[in-house]
């Protein structure tokens, strides 16, 4: 039986003992195909507010990598402040947990000027217990001077507190997360993504040459794509040197492009099967090196539309985990 590496695994290995994700989700933060930048409407699939349950604040304030000024930065950071508390406390009761990482998770997390980034970013490093940062983004929203910057953060020294004999480093994990989504052009047209997968390896490459840890979002399920040309994205998404993977099945959630797709009878979601064995299929290809961030998702409320059985996170891992089982693989 042979035990897939996953990202708690990692961080386990690494940090010598399980480490937490905190999701964050910061207002005025938004994308550049949904501002108009290189798109409009945003990604057919996105309806952003679904993957932000700790947003609040629904600002119509929005920040772009031109922005010249940020009167709301005082405001995100008593943001980031009290969802970090909140979750940070809420696992501590729940599990004991000790360490964290503040994951930037909602937006594009990236598209903003730097002085935004380094003031939020440097205080999630200040909160107590903190070990590194994720960063979620798009590949078209970062520039080669935040790389930089975020770059350094990967080479400051953890407080001494935090130091522990298990440890197999002394340094921040600093994280970045790209959506690749396709390696197809043609499925980003279809899903109004606003850029090409050249893009894509482009600036992973940039990442990857500044010794940054990247993980790759992957969506099995898009429009007119078949198993062939989604294992073909696994393959070549795994020649840039990723470090984590997340498998995403598509849903339709209500108020996004998608919907009108799925209403006309001209979009049919993935099936719980098919899904399952192209993930499966997937995670036989990963190198062992490659840690794997996230295997499905789904949404449990009203909002979702189809498939339902991206309703019941339960039954899905029950279901993946058997069919991984049979091929002698543990998650």
């Amino acid at each position: 039986m042979k035990q897939l590496l996953t990202l708690g695994k990692y961080f386990k290995n690494k940090f010598g003992e399980k480490v937490y994700k905190i999701p964050i989700s910061i207002s005025g933060f938004t994308c550049p195909n949904i501002d108009g930048t290189v798109a409009k409407g945003g990604c057919t699939f996105c309806e952003n507010e679904s993957f932000s349950p700790n947003l609040t604040d629904k600002s119509k304030f929005k920040l772009n990598l031109n922005s010249t000024e940020n009167p709301y930065l005082g405001k995100q950071l008593l943001q980031l402040e009290a969802q970090f508390n909140l979750t940070k406390e809420r696992l501590q009761n729940k599990f004991g947990a000790k360490k964290f990482i503040v994951y930037f998770q909602s937006f594009t997390n990236t598209y903003a000027p730097l002085n935004t980034l380094k003031a939020l970013y440097e205080k999630a490093l200040e909160f107590e217990n903190v070990v590194g940062l994720s960063i979620g983004t798009r590949t078209d929203s970062i520039t080669e001077e935040s790389l930089d910057y975020i770059a350094s953060l990967s080479t400051r020294k953890l407080p001494k507190y935090l130091l522990n004999e298990k440890m197999t480093t002394d340094r921040y994990d600093i994280w970045v997360e790209y959506g690749i989504q396709s390696i197809f052009d043609e499925t980003l047209i279809k899903i109004n993504r606003g850029h090409d997968f050249d893009n894509v390896k482009t600036w992973i490459k940039k990442t990857k040459d500044r010794n940054l840890s990247v993980c790759g979002h992957l969506i099995f399920g898009l429009p007119d794509e078949t198993q062939e040309m989604m294992l073909q994205t696994v393959t070549e998404s795994l020649k840039l040197n990723l470090d984590s993977i997340k498998f995403h099945p598509l849903y339709v959630t209500k108020n996004t492009l998608l919907t009108i797709e799925f209403q006309k009878g001209n979009f049919k979601p993935i099936g719980e099967d098919l899904y399952i064995d192209t993930l499966v299929k997937s995670i036989k290809m990963l190198p062992e090196n490659i840690s794997i961030s996230r295997i499905t998702a789904g949404i449990n409320n009203d909002s979702l539309l189809d498939p339902q059985w991206c309703k019941d996170k339960h039954q899905q891992m029950k279901n993946i985990k058997s069919a991984l089982l049979k091929e002698n693989l543990f998650y």
